[in-house]
């Protein structure tokens, strides 16, 4: 197991999705202040690559990416200084370029068949999307029975109230995620 999937371990990953790149920035700012060192940040950012860039630089933050589809996303990510790699389903080209640049992937997965097959391909753990709308901690529970060997890392749907079920379904860590403009409407968790 890596030393980056360690870190993630018992963690609550903030998956930064912001219309802004000056948004994600101050967003992420605001969750370091509150003490939270690790942070997702999406492709769907305006500019994600600088963003990814400018947050790797800082020593006291764990940053990766999301919502890679491709592996030209995740060679990109990779340059840009992403230390792990996320993508919203299984994607084994994703896999595979975080696998030959030595940084964890996570892929989404939102059935057995597709956790077994994202750990077979090398996956350093599953996602697994929507888990709120796939039937939240009892779901999460009954693929951790099945599949007790692969880390899961929940996200889509989970309030913070839900956090602490899914770390007793057996969750890794759990990505929450925000959307918006902080001061116009912004939302947190969702």
């Amino acid at each position: 197991m890596s030393s980056v999937l360690r870190q993630l371990s018992a963690q609550v990953i903030p998956v930064i999705r912001m219309q802004e790149a000056e948004t994600a920035l101050t967003a992420v700012d605001w969750l370091h202040e509150g003490g939270i060192e690790i942070f997702e940040i999406t492709a769907s950012v305006p500019g994600y690559l600088e963003v990814i860039a400018e947050l790797a630089e800082r020593k006291d933050l764990l940053v990766g990416a999301g919502t890679l589809l491709s592996a030209e996303d995740a060679h990109n990510a990779v340059k840009a200084g992403a230390r792990f790699l996320v993508s919203p389903c299984l994607v084994p080209e994703v896999i595979e370029a975080g696998t030959e640049a030595g940084i964890p992937v996570i892929p989404g997965t939102a059935t057995p068949t597709e956790a077994l097959q994202a750990h077979r391909l090398g996956a350093d753990a599953v996602k697994v999307f929507p888990a709120r709308q796939l039937g939240g901690p009892g779901y999460l529970k009954a693929l951790r029975s099945v599949l007790p060997d692969i880390a899961v890392i929940p996200t889509g749907g989970i309030e913070l109230d839900e956090v602490d079920g899914y770390f007793a379904a057996g969750a890794y860590a759990v990505g929450m995620g925000a959307t918006g403009h902080p001061g116009r409407g912004w939302r947190g968790p969702d």
